[in-house]
């Protein structure tokens, strides 16, 4: 790893190109901020849900909120370990939280009532709004890892199970209506494939380094 980091010293572009992918994930999440405090602001009152009117609300906390933490770090880490996959993951991430922005503005359903049986949690505060709820971000960035690393068996099972955890958490915990979460596949399928189009210097960038083809899908 010293030594991959010497080299990325020496190339200009690859520093330049996580640089502007850094700076793009920052101005997401400013993005995301204000729309998630916009949607809290506007939210209605909430819907009845065939699932979640049907099963009692259970406490979720370790997961939804410790896991999805130890979840990061671990992509972090894994980002880290080889810097020329930075800049197609992170762009790709900015990308889904952007879009995602985009969607918690247009609709402002109120939380679930049994919901605020769990926002005590401080961290819980600290990562969600309460009204950024379509769609489910817990669900779709671990599918988006896992179609970004779809080559890699094992990181694709492993994000993949992430996702079904971390979507299943949201549902009993109330957290999120079903179709936040059942629709988060469907969406981030297709904001990946915008991801390969926007990005595909950072994608063959990508795919040198890992010596596979992104979801095996040739450019």
């Amino acid at each position: 790893m010293i030594e991959r980091y010497k080299n990325l010293l020496q190339e200009k572009n690859l520093c330049w190109r996580i640089c502007i992918s850094l700076v793009l994930l920052v101005l997401s999440l400013f993005l995301n901020y204000f729309a998630g405090i916009y949607a809290t602001e506007s939210a209605s009152n909430p819907v009845t849900d065939i699932i979640l009117s049907n099963i009692p609300v259970f406490d979720v906390d370790l997961v939804f909120v410790y896991g999805s933490i130890l979840f990061w770090i671990a992509v972090s880490i894994l980002l880290l370990a080889n810097p020329h996959r930075v800049p197609f993951s992170l762009k790709s991430v900015s990308l889904f939280i952007v879009i995602r922005s985009f969607f918690i503005t247009l609709t402002h359903i109120g939380p679930f009532p049994t919901s605020i049986a769990s926002p005590s949690n401080f961290i819980l505060n600290k990562l969600t709004f309460g009204g950024d709820l379509f769609f489910s971000g817990h669900t779709g960035l671990p599918f988006l890892m896992a179609l970004i690393f779809w080559n890699h068996p094992r990181l694709r099972y492993t994000f993949i199970a992430a996702s079904l955890i971390f979507g299943t958490s949201a549902i009993l915990g109330h957290y999120h209506y079903s179709i936040d979460v059942f629709a988060a596949y469907f969406i981030t399928y297709s904001i990946f494939h915008i991801a390969r189009t926007m990005f595909r210097s950072d994608l063959r960038l990508f795919e040198s380094t890992s010596g596979v083809q992104v979801c095996g899908v040739k450019e």
